[in-house]
């Protein structure tokens, strides 16, 4: 089991979700973490998971980034041992696409979006190197 270290991030992060008049709903997190200003930010949704969901999306997105700029690689560096071969590394590759859609069923929303490359070229994709005995699971395609 990986032993937990503490480290400079200290504080707290608030959900909190309302109802809205239109029915819909609005999620607020608060943060008072030590590496976010103290800032509170709106995020709307259909209903309360969707609200929630898209603010922690909002979330992962930032420490996403904040993680791959924090490893300041360069992306095409490749590192050579002392015998010349390439040394290969360990990435979590993490990928997120969204889109709005209009079809006339959920599954052509879904189809729709699956054709092609649209995902792969139009996606924010992160990667960040990671020790090769990380206890990550990546995630898997849910519904299937």
């Amino acid at each position: 089991m990986t032993e937990i270290k503490p480290d400079r991030t200290e504080g707290t992060i608030s959900i909190a979700v309302f109802p809205q008049e239109n029915e819909q709903y609005i999620c607020q997190i608060s943060s008072s973490l030590s590496d976010r200003p103290d800032e509170q930010s709106n995020f709307y949704g259909q209903t309360k998971e969707h609200a929630l969901a898209i603010a922690l999306e909002h979330l992962a997105d930032e420490y996403r980034e904040k993680a791959e700029e924090s490893q300041n690689i360069d992306s095409l560096a490749v590192e050579i041992s002392d015998f010349g071969e390439p040394i290969n590394k360990y990435y979590h590759v993490i990928v997120h696409y969204e889109e709005i859609s209009e079809a006339e069923s959920k599954f052509e929303a879904v189809h729709n979006t699956m054709i092609g490359n649209t995902i792969v070229e139009n996606a924010r994709i992160a990667a960040i190197e990671i020790a090769p005995d990380i206890e990550i699971e990546p995630l898997e395609r849910s519904g299937e």
